[in-house]
């Protein structure tokens, strides 16, 4: 299997049963995941050397303005898609089998987890993995500590607050805050 046909297959929907042909293939791309942010996360790197690292991370490259404080974690990384002008701060962990898209603009806050992966509920499925993605419009701001569960689109210019857990969708020009997280205002009534 090839890394095309294991994102093909991740960005269906469809289950990963526990030790089929595409579990050890993610299994696979986390130990490259890991050796990669090793590398990333070991010393200091220029934003350049930052650049060149996460592009090869995710499998395609990022543009200039690109930037990112590591330390970053995930396990896969290459079902993981980056717009212009974006910024990670640290110690953020994406775990983006399901597939994790992020519009041109963002900012992404401390220590912020996407998770696009659940397991079985019966216990004779716990091993099974579930994938569904995270979509995360432009010009978007996720506060430090946020968590954001799979199958959540956050619309453009929308406010994530700090410590939030966001598990439904969020509209266009609000800001959410909370566990879970609920609609505090729309942008244009933040002065």
């Amino acid at each position: 299997m090839d890394l095309q046909e294991f994102l093909n297959i991740m960005n269906s929907g469809k289950p990963v049963k526990g030790f089929s042909d595409i579990h050890i293939m993610m299994t696979q791309l986390s130990q490259e995941a890991m050796q990669i942010t090793s590398e990333l996360n070991g010393s200091y790197h220029t934003p350049e050397e930052i650049r060149e690292l996460f592009s090869k991370l995710i499998g395609k490259p990022v543009d200039d303005h690109f930037g990112m404080f590591p330390p970053f974690y995930t396990d896969c990384g290459k079902n993981i898609t980056i717009g212009k002008g974006v910024f990670i701060n640290m110690s953020c962990h994406f775990q983006d089998q399901g597939g994790i898209t992020i519009g041109d603009d963002c900012l992404i806050g401390h220590n912020v987890m996407m998770a696009t992966l659940n397991h079985g509920f019966a216990p004779e499925d716990r091993h099974s993995l579930y994938p569904a993605p995270i979509h995360i419009g432009r010009n978007v701001w996720i506060g430090a500590g946020a968590t954001i569960l799979q199958n959540v689109t956050i619309g453009d210019n929308a406010i994530i607050g700090a410590c939030s857990l966001v598990n439904k969708d969020v509209p266009a020009n609000t800001v959410y805050a909370g566990i879970p997280a609920k609609f505090i205002k729309r942008i244009e009534d933040v002065k």
